[in-house]
């Protein structure tokens, strides 16, 4: 499967605005939430790093923008 069709496959799918975190260190969502997102990017980062590919940079955005969001979900609710 193409980036372009994984990407037109995601669009089809609605958005709940739900939030799935995989700890819960605090009793705060977004908190944990950020936490999540944050691991990820870096994660995704370390990879593109590593691979130097466009997969992998688009991977990197992508948990960015993940991060970022979660930013300020936690910064309206902090």
């Amino acid at each position: 499967m193409s980036a372009h069709e994984l990407k037109d496959l995601l669009d089809q799918v609605p958005d709940t605005r739900e939030l799935v975190i995989r700890r819960s260190d605090t009793w705060a969502p977004e908190l944990d939430a950020w936490k999540d997102a944050r691991d990820d990017a870096r994660a995704a980062y370390s990879a593109w790093q590593r691979l130097h590919s466009a997969d992998a940079y688009a991977a990197y955005r992508a948990a960015q923008d993940r991060e970022d969001a979660a930013q300020d979900a936690l910064a309206v609710t902090g």
